[in-house]
């Protein structure tokens, strides 16, 4: 299912829009297709998880790869493993999981939902927080606006930031 996703949003992505509205816009459409993969999942807006994240009570799970994870993550991420090692240590906030545009982070979501975890999917993910004006750190836990979009496709970050694949 993945790989068709894919191959019919590699068609549309060929090249990114010059602008942010067109570059949000395009991230909106692409997780509108991946999103139909989970119709049970949860799923919270980029507005409303810093919204969360303001208050001190978002959990961003980060469950994109280490080698994406190693270039910058929301502030205070954890691990999808980490999370699933010891959800009870995270009880006081709200477990969001996030990937670059929402389609790990769903299958994620879904499968935690199916362990009786209740995990939000991140809408548009990392693509989509950005958007929405949210920071990125390092692994040192210095802002960044250097961020790993997975491939050529999720080449959708705000202008002002630094795109990695």
């Amino acid at each position: 299912v993945l790989a068709a996703l894919l191959l019919s949003c590699l068609a549309a992505c060929r090249s990114a829009p010059a602008d942010d509205p067109g570059r949000k816009a395009r991230v909106d459409a692409l997780y509108a297709k991946y999103k139909a993969e989970f119709p049970t999942v949860t799923e919270i807006t980029p507005e409303a998880a810093l919204a969360l994240a303001a208050t001190g009570r978002l959990l961003p799970i980060d469950t994109r790869d280490p080698a994406e994870q190693a270039v910058s993550s929301l502030p205070g991420a954890v691990t999808g493993a980490a999370y699933l090692a010891d959800p009870a240590a995270f009880a006081d906030r709200v477990p969001v999981a996030y990937c670059t545009i929402g389609y790990r982070s769903g299958v994620f979501a879904r499968e935690a939902a199916r362990q009786g975890l209740p995990v939000a999917n991140l809408a548009c993910g990392i693509l989509g927080w950005l958007h929405a004006g949210g920071g990125l750190v390092d692994p040192d836990g210095r802002p960044t606006r250097t961020v790993h979009v997975y491939g050529r496709t999720w080449d959708l970050a705000p202008r002002d930031c630094r795109s990695v694949w």
